[in-house]
């Protein structure tokens, strides 16, 4: 028997992006564990990806080409060839593109954080097609502008020096679920002695073991962040000295806080008073007396109307305080700028142009209205092709109806590039079966720590499928695309992934990074500690000339949700309870929801719903309940529990339809309208009502035919 060891990088939508080691006995994977000297992780793994080799030999597998045979939605299809699959892509994609290559419409996201099974050959065969450009949008890039506006670029504080704060703020986010490595550092600076503070409408598994929850209503987290610099100025808890060498417009914010009293915040906020003026004391003092003043902003508080402003408004504040002069001060919302990615070599967006004008750009978030939109001026051709990978629209994108009707029509050519047979998979064309992480190479930048990451292939592809560049080099030789940057191997093209002449990834070299796993990118502890922010001015912009540009307002302020209570009473009247579907811990996203022991922990879909709200309801625990607004329904099991404040329903996500009670998941109620900027979807700006089911006959029976259905 031979026995080897293999370096390898979780792939995962996951800030933490672990080492991992994984064991291979005579070419089979027989365990996945963490490398124990990899510095941000130590060799410890969530739940989900130390089973990573239950995922990897799963049953349900794909492993073989697959054509439909019936209806689009129904999951059926027979076996075909590769020969097979690529001919009838071809001829169908040839066809298109002879009227219009913009009527072919890639679809991904994440499902591999890669670099070089992410957007690698895939970006190369859609621009060399003139295909569609889809805008990424679906998880983070609201926050992502306000932050970039304020600080430059998605810098902040690094991982390994969390462990050194006496003050983390944790805001929007529920790490223990999310972000177990950030977790296990802040529990670290809990038995060194720091406060822990969460913020957030929802007590997670987070804010309860936090030395104080903060429960606001959804959306006015700017609200807040405006509440607390009203007191820091009122309270001349200030680091004057920073403020006056590394801030820009600071006058000017003066006057608009001015407006945001603790009374008012605490009203906008849901809050009382005295917690606006304490946090922001609190956040102040520690700060100014020389100790790490943290915040952890994660993406809860971006995907609402206001959520690119609520991004801004926080990341305002570590500047106010003089918290970046400390290595454990500071802010993170991603790590992902740190990274000097060659986006250019990669995804070779050379290969685009048309004719001198660029292909249209279509929003991922509003997937659902542009596959039903006729051919126009202003939208041009219909979509007539989408190729998914790396992604499952179906279940994930808002507006789940309008999602399934889109993805039904007849007209509509749809490939599939997947491990399983996914919501999205079941109104494919042609499915083709993908590769997982231990089957290919892959390079990997992060957006929680400062490491750069290798994955070996651990293991031959099973049956099949093949790694998605293959599939993308197969498609793009069929359809005579002869460029040499087709005929790059895998290894050559992460051999480009980074700049070798920045000075953060300085040197970087493939093959060294191979055999060692991972590699830190050149980065001083505190990386604003004196200033050199990455705006045009250099500082932290409070007053940002780039949004005036941009038609936003180039101050602080708050935007508050399409729909609240507050905001909007007329359909508070009818819909009174907000919503929010933050992350189940036992999946990622709509992944490892097909893994039987992790679906089993997770049980079924549960809301979880204020005593009081219950009530009123006639609602008791464990009853099913119909969750409903003008967009949809959806049902699942109440919990009745003070984990939600009073008028908000959380219901944890997402779940596969098929996997549901009623083969719906909380998409079904979501909007697909924008944020204030970023173009990102407010999965959180909802308001619903909720109505016990009768029976549970009903549920029961829908839960038997999606258990029939996905066995099938």
């Amino acid at each position: 028997m031979t026995t080897t060891i293999v370096r390898a990088a979780c792939p995962h939508d996951c800030p933490d992006t672990c080492a991992l080691l994984v064991t291979v006995k005579d070419g089979v994977a027989t365990e996945v564990r963490g490398d124990p000297e990899h510095p941000p992780t130590s060799g410890v793994l969530c739940t989900k990806v130390s089973r990573y080799t239950e995922r990897t030999y799963h049953k349900d597998r794909l492993l073989h080409p697959l054509r439909r045979t019936g209806k689009k939605g129904e999951g059926k299809f027979e076996r075909i060839s590769w020969e097979e699959a690529i001919a009838e892509i071809v001829q169908r994609l040839s066809s298109i593109a002879l009227r219009d290559p913009q009527a072919i419409l890639p679809y991904s996201y994440a499902g591999t954080m890669g670099m070089v099974q992410g957007e690698s050959m895939a970006g190369r065969f859609f621009n060399r097609l003139g295909a569609s450009q889809l805008e990424r949008t679906i998880c983070s890039s609201a926050g992502s502008a306000g932050y970039r506006y304020t600080v430059g670029a998605r810098i902040g504080t690094d991982l390994e020096q969390v462990n050194g704060a006496k003050l983390i703020l944790i805001w929007g986010g529920n790490p223990i679920a999310s972000n177990l490595h950030f977790w296990t550092r802040v529990q670290a600076a809990k038995r060194n002695g720091a406060r822990l503070i969460a913020i957030d409408p929802y007590r997670s598994l987070t804010a309860e073991k936090c030395h104080q929850h903060i429960a606001l209503l959804p959306g006015t987290d700017a609200a807040l962040a405006l509440g607390m610099m009203h007191v820091l100025v009122a309270e001349d808890l200030l680091d004057h000295d920073y403020i006056a060498r590394h801030t820009l417009g600071f006058e000017q914010l003066k006057q608009r806080v001015a407006e945001w009293t603790p009374q008012r915040t605490a009203e906008v906020c849901g809050i009382s008073a005295a917690e606006v003026l304490e946090l922001a004391r609190e956040y102040g003092r520690t700060a100014l007396a020389g100790e790490g003043a943290m915040i952890r902003a994660n993406y809860g508080l971006q995907r609402v109307r206001g959520g690119g402003m609520a991004s801004r408004n926080v990341a305002c504040l570590p500047a106010l305080v003089g918290a970046w002069r400390h290595a454990s001060g500071g802010i993170q919302m991603s790590t992902s700028d740190t990274f000097p990615k060659d986006n250019a070599a990669l995804g070779r967006p050379d290969l685009a142009v048309r004719h001198g004008a660029p292909a249209r750009i279509i929003n991922m978030s509003t997937i659902g209205d542009d596959l039903l939109k006729p051919a126009s001026a202003a939208f041009g051709p219909k979509v007539e092709a989408v190729i998914v990978y790396n992604a499952n629209p179906v279940a994930v994108a808002p507006e789940s109806a309008k999602v399934v009707e889109g993805f039904a029509r007849e007209d509509l050519f749809t490939v599939v590039l997947e491990h399983f047979q996914t919501d999205t998979a079941d109104y494919a064309d042609i499915v083709l079966p993908a590769t997982t992480q231990l089957e290919h190479v892959d390079v990997h930048a992060t957006y929680g720590h400062i490491y750069m990451m290798a994955n070996n292939a651990a293991i031959a592809p099973l049956g099949e499928s093949k790694p998605n560049t293959e599939i993308f080099r197969l498609l793009a030789a069929a359809m005579g695309f002869d460029e040499d940057c087709f005929k790059d191997s895998d290894d050559d093209i992460a051999a480009v992934a980074f700049r070798r002449d920045h000075p953060r990834s300085a040197g970087y070299d493939w093959d060294a990074l191979k055999e060692k796993g991972w590699q830190r990118l050149n980065m001083p502890a505190a990386p604003f500690a004196d200033g050199g922010f990455a705006t045009p001015s250099g500082k932290c912009e409070f007053y940002s000339a780039q949004m005036k540009a941009a038609g936003l307002d180039p101050l602080p302020d708050y935007i508050a949700p399409y729909e609240s209570v507050a905001s909007n009473p007329q359909l508070g009247a009818k819909y009174p309870l907000a919503m929010i579907s933050p992350p189940a811990r036992n999946f990622l996203n709509s992944s490892f929801v097909n893994v039987q022991s992790l679906r089993d922990t997770e049980g079924e879909p549960h809301l979880d719903m204020h005593p009081l709200d219950a009530a009123a309801r006639g609602i008791g625990a464990e009853d099913m309940v119909r969750i409903f607004n003008d967009r949809g329904s959806m049902q699942a099991r109440v919990r009745v529990t003070d984990k939600a404040r009073p008028g908000l329903v959380v219901g944890l996500s997402i779940w596969w339809k098929k996997f549901a009670a009623d083969g719906k998941n909380a998409n079904e109620v979501t909007s697909q309208r924008l944020t204030d900027m970023g173009n990102a979807p407010t999965f959180y700006d909802v308001l619903v009502q909720v109505e016990k089911l009768a029976t549970d006959e009903p549920a029961d029976a829908s839960r038997a035919a999606a258990a029939a259905a996905a066995a099938a």
